[in-house]
């Protein structure tokens, strides 16, 4: 009986009103969206005849959870569908190769130091005695050719997990496994940290819960997180999982694609990961910059 409740003239009529559809001024995309943002929500409550306590849980949730949406959302693959949406619309514009994008993560901090490629990169102060990271490579263009002015932007977490900036522990310093590498006319680069650690989803918090009533864990594998941009290409945001680490191919945030994951040649209190990156050329000015994202700043 209440199956097309949503689409009965009273409820039509609220979901204009409720958009700002039936008045002038406004965002006219932002109300087409938004109505039918509503629209899905209200067809997903009589579907599932959601209750009156359910909802007013779940906006409960919602609200209490905003300090981890940057978990939340790539947690249950919202992060990843953007991955995966974008990688098609290329495809069907013809758009193919370079490096694969993954997620960004919630974690970047803009202002890192700026360092200069060519010389040696140290992007830690962490004095444990935990393995040693070297990580090179190159980054070229879609016919292989050297990108030239490109900076890369690195960061990673420490032997424990945490992110500088975001350590409860407070013990790491500013930018800490934090860098932008300005790379020479040969697009080459080399960088040498601490191997960083896997983390968790902070316990009992919002993203924890979540993943516990889906019956999910909250693990991400060992990481490091990229953006390279260059004058002329597209602006690459991408991570690369290691491949030896037990959550690489069940990381929660599904983070893990194709094509990025390196095992690290491990040797003695060292590892060393070679990896090289491949732009593709930017067709628009905009493709050349960062999303509209917002981030931490220090």
């Amino acid at each position: 009986m209440l199956q097309n409740f949503v689409q009965t003239p009273a409820i039509q009529t609220l979901l204009d009103r409720a958009s700002g559809k039936d008045v002038e001024g406004g965002n006219d995309r932002l109300k087409v969206i938004l109505r039918d943002l509503l629209e899905a929500a209200m067809t997903i409550i009589v579907r599932h005849d959601v209750s009156e306590s359910e909802f007013w849980q779940a906006a409960k949730y919602l609200a209490d959870g905003a300090g981890e949406i940057g978990l939340i959302v790539p947690g249950v693959g919202l992060e990843h569908f953007m991955d995966l949406y974008l990688d098609a619309k290329d495809a069907e514009a013809g758009l193919t190769g370079g490096t694969p994008r993954t997620i960004e993560g919630p974690l970047y901090v803009a202002g890192a130091p700026l360092v200069d490629g060519t010389r040696d990169v140290n992007l830690t102060s962490d004095e444990d005695d935990t393995t040693s990271l070297f990580m090179n490579g190159s980054v070229t263009g879609p016919d292989g050719e050297p990108v030239k002015d490109a900076i890369l932007h690195v960061w990673h977490a420490n032997s424990q997990g945490w992110y500088s900036h975001f350590d409860p522990t407070g013990e790491q310093t500013p930018f800490n496994n934090r860098r932008r590498i300005k790379l020479g006319a040969d697009g080459r680069y080399a960088f040498r940290s601490k191997m960083p650690n896997g983390y968790s989803v902070p316990p009992a918090g919002a993203t924890d819960l979540l993943m516990q009533a889906l019956g999910r864990h909250g693990n991400r594998p060992a990481h490091v997180h990229f953006f390279v941009e260059a004058p002329g290409y597209r602006t690459l945001t991408t991570q690369i999982n290691f491949g030896d680490d037990p959550f690489a191919a069940d990381d929660f945030a599904f983070g893990t694609r194709e094509g990025l994951l390196p095992v690290p040649n491990r040797q003695g209190d060292s590892a060393h990961i070679a990896f090289d990156f491949v732009l593709q050329r930017a067709d628009s000015q905009d493709a050349q910059g960062f999303s509209a994202r917002a981030r931490a700043a220090a």
